[in-house]
């Protein structure tokens, strides 16, 4: 764990030194929040209690001995997460209904209680093994809210609470998010917990201090502000986050994210591949198709947030054959739609450069260099032509984040094969955007920075041509 902490401080620091002609814009993203960003992807795994009674919110009262997976595989899991792109997998480890999918000293409501493995099982344990076998980053989620523990509503489940952290912290190894659930109801006395937030923030930041923490704000990132799977076309990172809680009533109007915002709280877009977060037989046709899937990345990893895909584990223990044939289907469309169409040979050219941020440095595919244009250059262009026509859909851009979001409003100018042209518009980018337009063959695309809060930098250019699972055109 600190080797890898040193070593995420020690590129963020030679990335800065390199960039130390380029004044940042603040508020800039911590090491840990670039290695974030840098996941872009990654899978929900929603299996407990739930899983077993086919409801999306238990009540505390269930029987742990309806908790009884018949071939639970949590290698198939792992297996299928990393076939299908994905860099993680966060684990329901505690859901509303207070029980907890690893023995736990702090409750009585666990899978200790439960038939599966004689009372002697942790689905944590047994997911934080596979991901290390392959190769791919453990998460945990762990709800505030418990409708069964006794303390709850009381200033001593905090202190539980806390210690449950711990537990998870502590005894599987590194984590990479910490995810908690802004929803807050009635424990099992009728009373509202008040949440000492400081206490779990630091609990995660003592023992686990290069894991992301998140909710409605943060601290370390944030919540999209829906469950349908998109991001905004306006998106900052940037958030005052100290205006909202989990659970705000009024989230709506922050998020977009604030262009003057005072912290660096980047979005996560999550959604299930079901209508609903956990497993429900009869949603077994209703799992979304790969088209709507890559759409769905588009709109989220192509609008300056993460996207989080939630597998909802069915009760034998498995992801079902309709969610992971979903989930593969969605790999060949990212496999072959995210091909940059950007040949060796093709003209980049801008209207000005700072002589050590070159415009050749938008594409070498790395996002610690990137084209500098000269600060009195308040409106810089950016173009690209090639000899040949070149079939694409979609143009990424993305900026240098360590040094603060920037670009406020830019266009992109696509001039086709017979000469016509064509004007789409586009507001932020952040780490990432994909602006997908009408499938052409352009021979020119010119991108103009319109407004900015600073100096235009930026980290890649590219074209793609993303495709649908008929090998057409995903936009039309």
């Amino acid at each position: 764990m600190r080797t890898k902490i040193l070593t995420s401080l020690f590129v963020f620091a030679a990335f800065l030194a390199n960039a130390q002609d380029i004044k940042p814009i603040y508020p800039i993203p911590s090491a840990k929040q670039i290695a974030w960003q840098e996941l872009r992807y990654y899978g929900f795994v929603h299996f407990n209690m739930n899983t077993f009674t086919n409801v999306e919110w238990g009540e505390g009262k269930e029987d742990p001995r309806l908790f009884n997976p018949s071939a639970l595989d949590c290698n198939q899991w792992a297996r299928i997460a990393k076939a299908a792109g994905m860099k993680g997998l966060i684990l329901t480890a505690k859901h509303h209904d207070g029980f907890a999918l690893y023995p736990s000293k702090y409750t009585e409501h666990s899978v200790v209680k439960s038939p599966w493995k004689n009372g002697q099982g942790d689905v944590v344990r047994e997911l934080a093994n596979a991901c290390k076998r392959y190769g791919i980053k453990l998460g945990i989620y762990l709800s505030p809210w418990d409708r069964f523990h006794p303390a709850y509503g009381t200033d001593t489940y905090n202190e539980v609470y806390a210690n449950m952290q711990k537990e998870l912290l502590t005894q599987y190894g590194p984590i990479f998010e910490f995810w908690y659930d802004g929803a807050n109801g009635e424990g099992p006395n009728g009373k509202k917990q008040v949440y000492d937030w400081n206490l779990f923030h630091s609990m995660v930041n003592k023992y686990q201090p290069n894991a992301v923490q998140f909710s409605d704000n943060g601290p370390d990132i944030r919540w999209v502000g829906n469950e349908r799977g998109y991001s905004y076309e306006t998106m900052w990172s940037p958030l005052n986050k100290d205006e909202i809680y989990p659970g705000y009533p009024k989230f709506d109007d922050y998020r977009n994210g604030q262009e003057n915002g005072r912290y660096w709280v980047a979005p996560e877009v999550d959604v299930s591949l079901r209508p609903g977060w956990y497993y429900h037989p009869d949603q077994d046709a209703k799992v979304k198709s790969p088209d709507s899937l890559m759409r769905i990345y588009v709109a989220s990893v192509g609008r300056n947030a993460n996207l989080l895909i939630n597998i909802p584990v069915d009760t034998r223990g498995l992801v079902h054959e309709a969610d992971s044939a979903a989930l593969m289907g969605m790999q060949k469309l990212m496999n072959a739609g995210l091909k940059s169409q950007i040949k060796k040979n093709d003209e980049l050219k801008t209207t000005s450069f700072v002589t050590s941020h070159p415009v050749s440095f938008v594409r070498d595919s790395s996002e610690k260099s990137f084209w500098a244009a000269k600060e009195i250059d308040k409106a810089p262009t950016l173009e690209w032509a090639s000899n040949e026509a070149r079939l694409i859909n979609a143009v990424v851009l993305q900026e240098p984040i360590a040094l603060g979001q920037r670009v406020k409003a830019f266009q992109i100018k696509l001039t086709d094969e017979h000469g016509q042209v064509e004007v789409v518009k586009g507001n932020t980018i952040g780490n990432m955007r994909i602006l997908p337009f009408k499938a052409r063959k352009v021979k020119s695309i010119q991108v103009d920075f319109l407004d900015a809060r600073g100096q235009i930098l930026l980290a890649n250019f590219d074209l793609l041509y993303l495709i649908s699972t008929r090998n057409e055109s995903l936009y039309h």
